[in-house]
């Protein structure tokens, strides 16, 4: 720093002209001026180590600041220590993206999943291009960080529960804002991202078909699933997802995630929390699984249940879940 305020100070006082680094031909200085620093960003994270780990995710939706510290490492207590290495965000689609929150959840290990979630735009306008500023705002922003991040767009989009759901709109809407949104990532290098297509399993909506409404290969990398263990519905990991993998199955291979699941309070939510972890563990195709320990059309949060606390304190005991996002 002090020798290039040398060199500009001695070319003012000699009247030189400083051009691409260094002096003019005519001037007689001997001395050159360093090259042009090199400003162009770094190459975009490579998330590909992150697509397929060795070990499985263990993940957790937190009520108030989802990737605080304070939060995670109370929740890694209860979970007997072990540490989540997913922590789920939730980004309505008119919110700035969640830099702090992400940067804090990588300081922690852990991978960033984001559910951005277009309650304020129609599919069809998202993909004719009506909320391209913002969309790229968003996609440099995640590029600038530059960390990785797991990204669910429009999620459980078979259900009608949504207003992005199959009862308001057609595939052919969601396939397009998918792809468009996805395009536009990629036109900023945005490739730091773990595309997340995330479906409902299909129990409760039988008649609604996955395939129409799946982007394709060259836009996913995971498929995720969301899914719950009620009273009401299915009671074992194979009759929860397995139906909703078996028709995914028939049209697609990408690794799965269960991005997001709980268990309904109960003298059953001890075995239930037993049967996801043994599931997951045992099954090849499934890269882990996320916790959504909030309260909302049922009481999902474990903290005061001593009995769920300890099946999955239980069940988390094996070497085969949790690992260090880096």
């Amino acid at each position: 720093m002090i020798a290039a305020l040398a060199i500009v100070e001695f070319a003012h006082f000699r009247g030189v002209t400083l051009t691409d680094g260094k002096p003019p031909a005519h001037a007689d200085t001997g001395i050159v001026a360093s090259a042009p620093l090199d400003t162009s960003p770094p190459p975009a994270f490579d998330v590909t180590p992150l697509i397929r780990p060795k070990k499985k995710y263990f993940g957790v939706a937190l009520p108030g600041d989802p990737t605080g510290p304070a939060g995670v490492s109370k929740f890694s207590k209860l979970a007997g220590g072990k540490q989540p290495n997913m922590l789920t965000i939730y980004a309505a689609f008119d919110d700035g993206f969640a830099a702090s929150e992400v940067r804090k959840a990588y300081q922690q290990g852990a991978l960033a999943i984001v559910r951005w979630e277009p309650f304020d735009a129609k599919l069809k306008d998202i993909a004719a291009g009506k909320h391209d500023e913002y969309v790229r705002k968003f996609a440099t922003a995640i590029r600038t960080l530059n960390l990785p991040i797991a990204m669910t767009f429009a999620h459980e989009m078979n259900g009608s529960w949504y207003p992005w759901g199959h009862s308001k709109n057609d595939p052919e809407d969601f396939v397009a804002a998918w792809r468009h949104v996805h395009d536009i990532f990629a036109e900023v290098d945005a490739t730091n991202v773990i595309w997340t297509w995330t479906p409902n399993v299909i129990n409760p909506v039988p008649k609604v078909k996955l395939k129409p409404l799946y982007p394709g290969d060259k836009y996913v990398d995971w498929i995720g699933i969301d899914g719950y263990f009620t009273h009401k519905g299915a009671h074992t990991y194979d009759t929860l997802f397995g139906p909703t993998m078996d028709s995914i199955r028939k049209f697609t291979k990408k690794p799965f995630l269960i991005v997001e699941t709980g268990a309904e309070p109960g003298s059953s939510r001890p075995a239930w929390i037993k049967g996801l972890i043994r599931g997951t563990v045992n099954d090849d195709e499934s890269l882990g699984f996320v916790y959504f320990n909030q309260n909302g059309s049922a009481k999902w949060r474990i903290d005061n249940d001593s009995s769920a606390v300890a099946a999955m304190r239980q069940g988390l005991k094996t070497a085969e879940i949790g690992f260090q996002v880096k």
